[in-house]
């Protein structure tokens, strides 16, 4: 059987800090879930406007502290919210919060994108978030070269003492970053998008490549970028089983069986690190009924398991 392993998303809008906090403390007692993520937004990307929104990296600290077991990330971190040396200091502070846990998810961030874009209805979401917190949306080029420019900068702030860096985007001098990481050389780099040019920097950097699917991108187009991927690799002349293919997935806590199926079909399309995302309001439970009714089929059975409902 192919090995797999699985994450949970709890995207942090309209859910309160203690609901997440209550579903990532399930989790870091469930074995067979490896991982738990947020995402970066600043606005509800969904539902009131005026609703709860948790600034990610801020509680993704408080969450490291809470847990002792999992790794954990933002997938993905927008690269047009934070300077690229401040969020390699704050990725270094969560990597020594967490004792070392820490995933770092990268993704361009807002760029102009025709409505629908992603597969997400409607006007491009990040144009309202933008203007709310006097951010720039850019065009998608310049948005994947300063992506690739952010990544060499963490790379240098976590390995070297002292550097200084003059890119086309970012300038910096003197810059230093203590304490390092944990994790050495630097906590594994995770990037999420689908488009060919942002698949090109996935193959040249990542560990870790991350696609949104179901409902969002149909199995066929989350195999189709795959394969993409791998040309790229061939290219570069890097080993493609390298990256680990990660995709997100939504659950239906009324059909198991359906994410199930979905969990199947992402396995055989070459995915093998399968994020659940969970649909708010978080059912008491839902770490360990994930675990039974929709990762069980990809592990071992825990000697003695029964599947427990989930219940609200």
């Amino acid at each position: 059987m192919t090995e797999v392993c699985f994450g949970i998303k709890t995207a942090p809008m309209h859910v309160s800090y203690e609901e997440i906090g209550r579903v990532w403390r399930e989790a870091d007692a469930v074995p067979e879930i490896q991982d738990a993520w947020l995402w970066d937004h600043l606005l509800p990307l969904a539902g009131p406007r005026d609703g709860q929104a948790h600034e990610s990296w801020t509680l993704l600290a408080a969450l490291a502290a809470q847990t002792e077991r999992l790794r954990l990330g933002v997938l993905v971190t927008s690269n047009r919210i934070r300077p690229p040396a401040v969020l390699g200091k704050m990725a270094a502070t969560v990597d020594v919060v967490s004792g070392g846990r820490l995933v770092l998810g990268l993704g361009v961030g807002g760029t102009h994108q025709p409505p629908g874009a992603g597969g997400i209805t409607g006007e491009n979401p990040a144009i309202a978030e933008y203007e709310a917190y006097g951010l720039t949306l850019v065009p998608s080029a310049e948005g994947i070269a300063r992506l690739g420019e952010t990544v060499e900068i963490l790379k240098r702030m976590w390995t070297r003492d002292v550097f200084d860096f003059e890119g086309r985007h970012y300038r910096l001098k003197g810059t230093r970053c203590e304490p390092k990481p944990v994790q050495r050389p630097g906590p594994p780099l995770l990037i999420g998008g689908w488009g060919t040019r942002l698949l090109r920097l996935v193959a040249e950097h990542a560990d870790m490549w991350n696609i949104p699917g179901p409902p969002h991108h149909t199995v066929e187009y989350v195999a189709e970028r795959s394969r993409v991927l791998d040309a790229h690799c061939a290219d570069l002349g890097r080993d493609p089983r390298e990256i680990t293919r990660s995709v997100q997935l939504l659950v239906s806590y009324d059909d198991p069986a359906a994410t199930r199926a979905a969990v199947g079909e992402l396995v055989a399309a070459g995915m093998n690190h399968i994020v659940l995302n969970l649909p708010r309001p978080y059912p008491r439970g839902v770490a360990r009924w994930l675990a039974d009714e929709v990762i069980a089929g990809w592990h071992p059975p825990r000697a003695g398991a029964t599947r427990a409902p989930v219940t609200a």
